[in-house]
């Protein structure tokens, strides 16, 4: 079976035999030979390398595995179908009987295809990322478009983009194989293999204590594992959290939570303070005033971000004292090396410098912020189901959290 493009129709037929416990009634509903059925489920259980059936005189029964495939192939097939239900209300096409069929006849190719347009925005560009002829991946597009009797892709100045209900399909395709994805790694862990991949999302604070630990925990319990970290702003990393590409997020919370297919889970407060070099002109002073502040040149987060907002409050009562001179930064080498060799300010997580006040490096002025406290946590798929060693990983994260809060 390939993992990057799966047979559907197999898929279909080994959902159909687990339910029916027989070849021979899941032939007459999927309308595939009995041994074509027979072929592709020992297709699949070479791919996997396990059995997914017990083969008995009374009919055939899925093993502990095979409970485990079905569980996420039947995730996988939710997504699907409730791809095609939006496509077609957002595309406004009005459902047919053959429409209730359709997601039996698209293939795994089609849903790639759809994908990689919809990342590449060029039939070419998206033909070699999933390693397919141009000519086949835009055969696979247009007969997507037939099948479905939607305009899917147009052309626009960049290139190739996707409709509207095209774009939300491939959200739900892209959800649908990273569900394909996990019970692979479900089915090695099921054996015992810990070849596992947790992808996070991190905001800065989190890469400073908690999410080191947390990474340090897992693999120790688990070597064989993979942790890919991935940073960036907030509404990347809520995309590919929504897509499928990243499986949680770990930083500030917002309230309320941005989307309602996410769920927040908060793990500490945080308290925001404001960071200098130690040696600033202002780090023995007590009881700074707006305007000593507005004296300096700052580094601050993006806007958009709740740490900025905070700043912008600030100096929103004396508009006319806000900082002329201002650096936008979210990398905390970056902004350390700043600090160091100037006398600016910037708004962070005390946890987060956590170590350079250890070293000497940095100090916190003495100025309470109004409303300085903000959660900390983790932001997941509503319908997010961890494997095994993704649901070790969360639970690092929340002893992590604790012990951060009881810092």
């Amino acid at each position: 079976m390939n993992r990057t493009a799966p047979n559907l129709r197999h898929l279909r037929a080994f959902r159909s035999v687990a339910f029916h416990q027989s070849i021979s009634r899941a032939s007459e509903e999927v309308f595939l030979s009995q041994p074509a059925i027979t072929q592709a489920i020992a297709n699949i259980e070479k791919a996997l390398n396990v059995e997914l059936f017990l083969r008995r005189s009374d009919g055939v029964f899925l093993t502990e595995a095979g409970k485990l495939f079905l569980k996420r192939s039947e995730r996988a097939d939710y997504y699907l179908r409730t791809g095609i239900d939006e496509a077609l209300a957002m595309s406004g096409v009005k459902k047919k009987i053959t429409f209730a069929k359709l997601h039996q006849l698209i293939s795994g190719v089609q849903m790639r295809a759809l994908i990689a347009v919809s990342e590449t925005g060029n039939f070419s560009l998206a033909a070699r990322s999933i390693g397919i002829s141009q000519p086949s991946l835009y055969r696979a597009a247009r007969d997507l478009e037939r099948l479905s009797e939607m305009t899917l892709f147009k052309k626009d100045s960049r290139g190739i983009s996707l409709t509207a209900a095209a774009t939300i399909w491939a959200r739900y395709a892209k959800l649908a194989f990273a569900e394909l994805s996990q019970t692979y790694m479900e089915i090695e862990e099921f054996k015992g293999i810990d070849t596992g991949r947790i992808v996070v999302g991190t905001m800065p604070l989190a890469r400073s204590f908690v999410l080191p630990s947390a990474i340090n925990a897992v693999t120790k319990k688990r070597p064989g594992i993979e942790v890919s970290v991935i940073d960036g702003p907030y509404e990347e990393l809520l995309h590919g959290l929504r897509h499928g590409e990243i499986d949680l997020l770990i930083g500030a919370l917002r309230d309320p939570p941005p989307i309602e297919d996410v769920v927040e889970e908060a793990l500490f407060d945080d308290s925001l303070a404001l960071i200098v070099r130690n040696g600033h002109p202002l780090e023995k002073k007590a009881q700074l005033t707006i305007e000593q502040l507005s004296d300096y040149p700052w580094i601050t987060p993006r806007i958009g971000s709740p740490t900025r907002a905070k700043f912008e409050a600030l100096f929103a009562e004396s508009p006319a004292l806000r900082p002329a001179s201002i650096i936008e930064a979210s990398s905390l080498v970056l902004i350390r090396g700043l600090l160091m060799d100037s006398d600016r300010i910037t708004i962070l997580s005390a946890h987060q410098v956590r170590h350079e006040k250890e070293w000497g490096l940095l100090s916190l002025l003495s100025f309470k912020l109004k409303e300085a406290q903000r959660p900390i946590g983790l932001t997941m798929r509503r319908e997010w189901h961890p494997t095994a060693s993704q649901a070790d990983f969360v639970e690092a994260l929340r002893r992590a959290g604790r012990e951060a809060a009881a810092s």
